[in-house]
């Protein structure tokens, strides 16, 4: 039997299974234990993050005044790191086609009914200056499993393209890619391509679940699906982003699981995930979430809470599988970054895609168009930001936590946050969304508290109104 050791690259022994369970088993022990729960939430008050053991007791905490203390904190620590600030992205799926056998995803190998497609490079084109014309500056590209028709050489000049479209105004800044697991290699390759997060899904970390819900096709691979971030941290790739997909086994072990995930990035290579992505199994073409282990809105809203505690120095996303109420809630507890306007369907920007030719992953339950979700955030006092800043100027991985760390961060990303949304207000909004995006930026800039930004915020931010564009701090 494997034995625990964050600092291994062995998937079983830093995502061991003895450990998680042994964590799962000390929570349930504790769950009513006020005195244990009670000092983990003054430990958790420090903002340097909890065990995973700890946030395992947290999550199975039945004591209504210390839950109330949970999501209370929870809002302090999303309040401190990231303030107002919400990122803003699009996902862009460039092929459905896949060689894998997941039970859950309607892209597997024996889905004889979904669309196939495949967008070439001019509907590539397309599709970006589609984005571009909503006001998009960072995607995150996504593609099936399959070296015939979505080799790596495909994606590399997938991301070219991307990167190549100056329309209007617009311009996509940063490009975040999740594919699937390769070699340290074709990682390399992609960071020599610009790209900013690599983002990698690992669906569930129970292992015989996994194997269960992944009968063929390379994906199949536990081990080697598992230790793909360790590979693209070793070919140089500083931004990562984990996810689970809750819903698909436990979502107990899922929580311990990510988080352990967390701390072997960070035992090993010194810094934790850039993101964690929090999606929930939803309905797709052939996918019914009631057959899996679906999961109710209050608990997905604890384990926003949860993570957050535990990991509150990285950014948390949430997509349009969730609903505007069910978003509301979620980014108030954590989440940082959303997606607007989205589509799940192999193009459909450009062009909505016909009811017959049903390529989408998942069905989206958040259909507003990205003005409306901009102007809904500017409602509830957030800043809806399309700042890149951070990745353009190099400050990735070690550099940027220790910048998110120490707090000095709010002088990059407040300024850049509302210069970026200047330029969404000014080339994409409409009068309504402008008129609330132009008060928020008055109200943010008087509460700069640094002068030499907040003068030099302010000039940039007229400077933008005159027509120049992609000022940074």
């Amino acid at each position: 039997m494997s034995k625990y050791d964050p600092k291994s690259s062995i998937a079983d022994e830093f995502i061991n299974d003895g450990e998680i369970q042994e964590s799962l088993a000390y929570a349930e022990q504790n769950k009513n234990n006020k005195e244990l729960i009670d000092a983990i939430l003054l430990k958790a008050g420090e903002m340097k993050g909890i065990t995973h053991r700890e946030a395992a007791v947290l999550l199975e905490c039945e004591l209504e005044e210390e839950n109330r203390e949970i999501e209370k904190l929870a809002k302090e620590i999303k309040e401190r790191f990231y303030g107002k600030r919400i990122v803003m992205f699009a996902p862009l799926y460039l092929s459905n086609y896949c060689i894998n056998g997941c039970l859950y995803c309607p892209y597997h190998l024996k889905n004889k009914h979904i669309a196939r497609k495949k967008l070439t490079q001019e509907e590539i084109r397309q599709e970006v200056m589609a984005l571009q014309d909503m006001g998009h500056k960072r995607l995150a590209i996504e593609a099936g499993e399959d070296p015939v028709n979505n080799p790596l050489e495909y994606i590399l000049e997938s991301i070219k393209t991307i990167y190549s479209i100056k329309h209007k105004n617009g311009a996509i800044r940063r490009v975040n890619v999740n594919i699937a697991a390769t070699t340290v290699e074709n990682y390399k390759k992609l960071k020599d391509a610009g790209i900013g997060t690599y983002i990698l899904f690992q669906e569930t970390y129970d292992r015989k679940a996994y194997e269960e819900l992944h009968p063929t096709g390379p994906k199949s691979d536990y081990a080697y699906h598992t230790e793909a971030m360790d590979r693209a941290m070793e070919a140089g790739i500083d931004d990562v982003g984990c996810g689970v997909l809750f819903g698909l086994d436990k979502y107990r072990y899922e929580l311990v699981g990510i988080i352990m995930h967390a701390e072997h990035l960070e035992a090993k290579f010194g810094v934790g995930p850039h993101t964690i992505s929090v999606p929930r199994v939803c309905p797709a073409d052939d996918i019914d979430p009631a057959e899996l282990n679906a999961i109710s809105d209050e608990i997905f809203q604890k384990i926003v809470a949860v993570i957050r505690i535990a990991v509150p120095y990285t950014g948390m996303i949430v997509s349009t599988r969730e609903s505007q109420r069910v978003r509301e809630k979620v980014l108030d507890l954590g989440i940082s970054q959303i997606s607007g306007g989205s589509r799940t369907s192999v193009g459909g920007y450009a062009e909505e895609e016909p009811e017959e030719e049903n390529s989408a992953q998942f069905d989206v339950t958040d259909r507003r168009s990205l003005d409306e979700v901009v102007n809904w955030l500017l409602g509830m006092g957030y800043i809806p930001s399309f700042c890149t800043a951070c990745y353009r100027e190099g400050r990735t991985g070690d550099r940027f936590m220790s910048l998110l760390k120490s707090g000095q961060i709010v002088n990059c990303c407040q300024p850049n946050a509302l210069m970026t949304l200047k330029e969404y207000l000014e080339d994409y909004a409409s009068e309504e969304t402008k008129e609330k995006g132009e008060k928020v930026i008055r109200e943010q800039l008087e509460i700069i508290t640094n002068p030499v930004v907040k003068q030099k915020a302010t000039e940039y931010i007229d400077n933008i109104h005159a027509g120049q564009r992609d000022f940074r701090f």
